[in-house]
């Protein structure tokens, strides 16, 4: 990934924090934001104290200005953004104890407006700074897709999201894909599933192996990466 900008989103913990690791450790250069302003300059500070090539910006993808800012900035670095993960994302309550029955309007309007809106505005803004080889990802899960109970809004959420992501891979001409790794221990999760550095490794590979025709308006999950890797 040498001389590569990546923007990622959510990169102050878990899933968004191990691909901005493993992209500075590539030779990229991670263009990082969240809305905790001191948990992410302590990531970048970590990253930094590496040798890895990291920007921080303190942002929030339910602001399209603060999102339009994230962008032009990692534009600068090299003159162009070489790929997206739009990773950032929320979830109001304890995972799968979030029936959609007794869900507040305040949580389900924040889950849309943070893990699909904040997609579509991360894309959108990025658009102008796009390289022609970019390709972006859009991390998931198979809750956007079946029925499984307990999970709400959140779940709703990402088959918005999953729709944000088809729209734009059928509207540009770079590759928009979302990646399904399974179960995933983090914070919004809950504890339990992979460790979110062997998911990093899975995006990773998503944004520089995985053949395109594969990626562009489709999910892939853990076992794609696999069978591709192993």
């Amino acid at each position: 990934m040498d001389d590569t900008t990546v923007v990622v989103t959510g990169a102050s913990r878990g899933i968004g924090e191990q691909v901005a690791r493993a992209v500075s450790a590539a030779g990229g250069h991670a263009v990082i934001c969240a809305r905790q302003k001191a948990v992410l300059e302590a990531v970048a500070d970590d990253i930094a104290s590496d040798g890895g090539a990291v920007t921080a910006m303190r942002a929030d993808v339910r602001d399209e200005f603060d999102v339009e800012r994230l962008l032009e900035t990692a534009a600068r670095v090299n003159g162009r953004v070489d790929a997206v993960v739009a990773n950032a994302a929320v979830y109001h309550g304890e995972a799968g104890e979030t029936p959609l029955s007794d869900e507040s309007y305040a949580a389900f309007d924040d889950h849309l407006r943070t893990n699909a809106r904040g997609v579509f505005a991360t894309i959108r803004e990025a658009v102008p700074y796009l390289a022609p080889d970019a390709r972006i990802v859009v991390p998931t899960g198979a809750v956007g897709r079946q029925g499984m109970p307990g999970y709400g809004s959140y779940a709703v959420s990402k088959a918005a999201a999953e729709a944000v992501a088809r729209g734009f891979a059928a509207d540009l001409d770079v590759p928009v894909g979302a990646v399904d790794p399974g179960k995933v221990g983090t914070d919004l999760s809950g504890s339990g599933g992979r460790d979110p550095a062997d998911v990093a490794e899975m995006v990773l590979w998503v944004l520089t192996d995985a053949p395109v025709d594969d990626l562009d308006g489709a999910v892939l999950d853990w076992g794609d990466y696999r069978r591709a890797t192993r």
